[in-house]
């Protein structure tokens, strides 16, 4: 690279299934670099086995998610000079998932939780084309939810999978996100509040607003999606209204 500015020390976790340690490699490091950048040239100078997912480079792909200096954050999206240089800057692998090698970890379990949410199931056409109709009001709302990259930082910096590893009862911001988009999608038909309060674990957010704070397409998720949910989770199975209302209807 041109414009060679400094030389900035590294220390990158190496090692496998959750064992291992920081190594620190010293690397020349010039302007417009991104942590990224750093890591592909250690790779090709200091460490040719060193393992890193990533695929775009762009912050679209979400593949290279990372913990740099203790931040969820993507690499790619990291510029150098937003980081002191003058220590090392610590890349590490997300802690909410199994460690598989050095950077890389295995997400898969958030594949298998979106395949237990209740999908899309959209009412029947109300035009005579085969068509729906709805407000722009209610095609803006949910088209922030549709920004999500899933590079799954919110995942690993909400302390219910982070820190208490309940993810076997907890369907994590991400996917209170992918179930806010479909309930708050006017075509869709199902419900799935039960199974939010039961089997996806709402209650178990405290709405810190640490999934907001390191979301990279800034979506709101705390504000705009998990707590409309949980007010329509409360809404359902504990307002004294709506089940009288339910009761007399069900008469």
């Amino acid at each position: 690279m041109d414009g060679v500015m400094a030389t900035a020390t590294f220390s990158i976790w190496r090692g496998e299934s959750g064992k291992g340690q920081l190594t620190d490699y010293p690397t020349e490091v010039s302007e417009g670099m991104v942590v990224l950048d750093a890591v592909h040239q250690i790779q090709a100078v200091d460490a040719t086995d060193l393992a890193c997912r990533w695929n775009c480079k762009a912050g679209k792909c979400g593949s290279c998610s990372a913990e740099i200096n203790g931040q969820p954050r993507l690499m790619c999206m990291t510029r150098l000079n937003q980081l002191d240089l003058s220590q090392p800057v610590t890349i590490e692998p997300l802690r909410a998932f199994p460690h598989v090698k050095d950077l890389v970890t295995d997400v898969s379990w958030n594949y298998s939780v979106k395949k237990g949410i209740k999908k899309f199931s959209p009412r029947k056409p109300d035009a005579a084309d085969g068509t729906w109709r709805m407000q722009q009001e209610d095609v803006d709302r949910v088209q922030e939810f549709r920004k999500c990259i899933e590079c799954f930082l919110c995942q690993d910096v909400c302390h219910v999978l982070r820190d208490h590893h309940l993810h076997d009862q907890f369907i994590g911001p991400r996917f209170l996100v992918h179930v806010a988009n479909l309930e708050m999608n006017p075509l869709d038909t199902e419900n799935r509040l039960e199974d939010l309060r039961k089997l996806h674990g709402i209650g178990y957010c405290n709405i810190t607003k640490c999934c907001t704070t390191v979301c990279p397409e800034s979506i709101q998720i705390t504000d705009n999606a998990i707590i409309p949910l949980k007010e329509r989770v409360v809404d359902d199975a504990f307002d004294p209204v709506a089940k009288l209302i339910a009761m007399v209807r069900g008469k």
